[in-house]
C-alpha cells in the first residue's frame, strides 16, 4: 500500500507553484552535494528535507511565495559560501 495521498487536481497556479518548490528543492540538494565535509553535508541534507516536509501542508499563496523567496535567498547564500571556500 502506498503512503502517498490520493491525487488531487491542482489549479494551474498551484501546479506552477509546486513546480517552483520542487525546482528549489532540487537546486538546494544539488548545492549541498558540493559541501566538502561529509558531516556538514548530511546535516544540511537532513535540514533541507525536514524544512520542506514541515512546510508541505502550507496552502496560503502569500506564505508559499514568502517561503520560496526565503529558500532562494538561503540557496544563494549557500552557493556564495561554497564559492568562497573553493577560492
Amino acid at each position: 500500500m502506498s503512503s502517498r495521498s490520493p491525487l488531487v487536481a491542482l489549479t494551474l497556479k498551484e501546479f506552477m507553484r509546486r513546480q517552483q518548490v520542487l525546482l528549489l528543492y532540487r537546486k538546494i540538494l544539488q548545492a549541498i552535494r558540493e559541501v566538502p565535509n561529509e558531516n556538514d553535508r548530511k546535516y544540511l541534507q537532513n535540514w533541507a528535507r525536514e524544512e520542506f516536509k514541515r512546510n508541505k501542508s502550507a496552502t496560503e499563496e502569500d506564505v508559499i511565495r514568502m517561503m520560496i523567496t526565503q529558500g532562494n535567498l538561503q540557496l544563494k547564500e549557500l552557493e556564495k559560501t561554497l564559492n568562497l571556500a573553493k577560492a
